[in-house]
């Protein structure tokens, strides 16, 4: 693992030492590393939802009228959301 030092205001600060006392978070590292998980995903199925979108808006998908039809939008939302993961890192 990479360390890193960084400066928090006092309120941050006291945030987060809230949250490892709460008993949710070991210390200050793991409440940190959870944040930028779940900026990842965020960012994930922000990506997911705009590739959707494209593929709506090119008449790729026009309607969903079977669950095969659901089964593949579901399938090609995440292979598209997949490529566009990769293309961006």
């Amino acid at each position: 693992m990479i360390r890193k030092t960084i400066t928090l205001p006092e309120p941050m600060d006291d945030w987060i030492k809230s949250q490892v006392n709460s008993g949710r978070y070991g210390n200050d590292s793991e409440y940190l590393r959870e944040l930028v998980r779940k900026d990842q995903e965020r960012n994930e199925l922000k990506s997911m939802i705009e590739t959707s979108q494209k593929a709506f808006e090119s008449g790729e998908y026009k309607s969903l009228e079977t669950k095969e039809d659901v089964s593949a939008f579901i399938e090609g939302v995440w292979t598209r959301a997949k490529n566009a993961s990769t293309d961006n890192n």
